[in-house]
């Protein structure tokens, strides 16, 4: 009889110390998702800026010589991050792929241009200085006509500032609701326990030595939770790095370390001061409102 009450006490236990490793461990993989996107918003939002090009058109009587120069010169640039030349005909393969069909029989010329397609570097991608560059190139006097698509850019740039903004905001809420969720979890699972605190209590067990045992308990606890945090965010993080190589997500490894780090700390931390102020809860109460 009473080796099947220490069964099902024992199968309680586990049970209780599951659902709490279980609530950090998914609290924290989602609070080290969003820790991720935050720390990682500056280099989305260049990746995107980087997608816009410049296009600079070059007349026909150009000299090789001069649009050797032009390249180099955009090569060497603060702002450049890839000049690419790009010859009519092979503009015109490019143009015929896109739309399926070659339009040259139809016309009997190649109406394109050569041209120089100039990405920027992110830090250079806002409208006053795309358009100062395009300004400057415009005054070369083989340069035909110098393109990019300015309401692209405003609207990248205004939205990257939005979002980023936003994210912050999100990220503050969700840390908090994450606290108040693993609070949760710990306070249930020492409810359960509040009479064995109170009998260690009633004979005389000081209340260091009562909180000692539940607060290295749920430490551990949190460790475990934030382990299994940890080893989700890995996956997610090899998953997304697989897909998007360009985002370099596993070569940072000093925000990777931050991210691990911060997220490990957090889960300990929040075990810790929530298992302090849930077993001083139950230590201050009197022995009849135990009950309620």
């Amino acid at each position: 009889m009473s080796t099947s009450f220490e069964r099902y006490q024992k199968r309680k236990l586990i049970s209780s110390y599951f659902s709490v490793v279980l609530s950090i461990g998914l609290v924290l993989f989602l609070l080290g998702v969003l820790g991720l996107l935050v720390l990682n918003t500056k280099k989305l939002a260049d990746h995107f800026k980087e997608q816009i090009k410049i296009s600079v058109f070059l007349k026909d009587n150009a000299k090789e010589v001069e649009v050797d120069q032009l390249q180099k010169s955009l090569i060497m640039a603060d702002y450049t991050k890839s000049a690419v030349y790009v010859s009519k005909e092979e503009a015109a393969e490019q143009h015929s792929a896109e739309i399926g069909e070659n339009f040259l029989d139809f016309l009997g010329y190649n109406p394109l241009k050569n041209s120089i397609d100039v990405a920027l570097k992110a830090d250079f991608v806002s409208t006053e200085q795309v358009e100062k560059i395009a300004a400057e190139l415009a005054t070369k006097d083989y340069v035909e006509e110098v393109s990019y698509d300015k309401p692209l850019i405003a609207l990248l740039t205004d939205n990257v500032k939005r979002i980023s903004f936003w994210i912050l905001i999100a990220s503050a809420i969700f840390t908090i609701i994450a606290v108040l969720l693993i609070n949760s979890s710990i306070r249930l699972s020492i409810y359960s326990k509040r009479f064995i605190i109170k009998t260690m209590q009633m004979v005389g067990a000081t209340k260091r030595f009562i909180r000692r045992p539940f607060i290295w308990t749920n430490i551990k606890l949190g460790m475990l939770g934030s382990l299994l945090a940890l080893i989700a965010l890995g996956i997610v993080l090899y998953y997304v790095d697989r897909n998007f190589p360009e985002l370099r997500l596993l070569q940072d490894f000093v925000i990777l370390g931050i991210l691990f780090v911060g997220v490990f700390v957090l889960g300990v931390l929040i075990s810790l001061i929530s298992t302090y102020f849930a077993t001083q809860r139950f230590l201050n109460l009197r022995t009849d409102d135990l009950y309620y």
